[in-house]
């Protein structure tokens, strides 16, 4: 079998194992290299208690290596910048990934680019999927340097069908279960429709690896006052969680979407 190389671009810890932590383990098993590439620690994200020593970023870095390993991934790479922070405040603070020139943070991602060769580039949909400016600046950042890299990876928009999240969200949201306090109301231009989707992804076999994967980032399973989407997802029983994460979705850009998505990221790539 021809192997490939998979980047997967992230914004923090824990998003490879919630958006991709399927496609990850498959690819993994099928034998193509898979690199993770997150552009900050996530230092800012929400957690119980008071912050640890070394500080958050450092314990969410150890996560994703132990995410990682799970997940059968060859190499970690993060670009260096800190968390931009969801919303607050309003202006990105000083060396956060948002307040850097998307030049400057392309150069580093391209950097990676060119020493991997990937066939496929993964990024965010031009929502940023729940609307984090971190999010949204992977994708200006990844299409940036997937346009310089020598590769010319092809790009797909790791997303989520939003008409099937919509129903399960609003099933939680009727027994008032809000996952990430995100209600239906919320995601009406969240993530993709599945009319845009062009590959489905059945990544059933490797709901355990993901849910390892998930488990991994532990200091992201509480906090707040909502149950917090990644504990929830960690502990569906199975088969509960073969149905809920046994596929994962992906828009490529300049690729039409058909009837009958695909289910390969490298589908129809030449082989090198």
């Amino acid at each position: 079998m021809t192997t490939h190389t998979l980047v997967a671009f992230h914004a923090h810890p824990d998003d490879e194992a919630l958006f991709t932590g399927g496609t990850l383990a498959r690819c993994s098993a099928e034998g193509h290299r898979v690199v993770v590439v997150v552009a900050t620690s996530g230092e800012r994200g929400l957690t119980s208690g008071a912050a640890p020593a070394g500080g958050l970023g450092a314990v969410r870095a150890a996560e994703l290596d132990r995410a990682a390993a799970a997940l059968g991934v060859a190499r970690v790479v993060n670009l260096g910048y800190a968390d931009s922070g969801l919303d607050r405040p309003a202006v990105p603070p000083p060396g956060s990934f948002c307040a850097a020139p998307v030049d400057e943070a392309a150069a580093r991602l391209r950097a990676v680019l060119d020493e991997e060769r990937p066939d496929v580039l993964t990024v965010y949909d031009e929502a940023g999927g729940y609307g984090h400016r971190d999010h949204v600046r992977v994708r200006e950042v990844g299409l940036v340097a997937a346009a310089a890299a020598a590769s010319r990876p092809r790009v797909l928009e790791a997303t989520v069908d939003r008409d099937a999240l919509l129903r399960g969200v609003r099933l939680l949201n009727r027994v008032r279960i809000r996952p990430g306090g995100v209600r239906a109301a919320d995601l009406g231009a969240a993530f993709r429709p599945r009319s845009q989707i062009t590959h489905v992804l059945d990544v059933r076999r490797y709901v355990r690896a993901k849910q390892a994967a998930l488990a991994a980032h532990a200091s992201q399973t509480s906090g707040g006052q909502d149950v917090r989407t990644v504990s929830l997802l960690a502990r569906l029983p199975w088969p509960l969680s073969r149905a809920v994460l046994g596929r994962e979705w992906f828009v490529e850009i300049g690729l039409d979407a058909t009837a009958k998505p695909r289910n390969d990221l490298f589908a129809d790539r030449p082989s090198g």
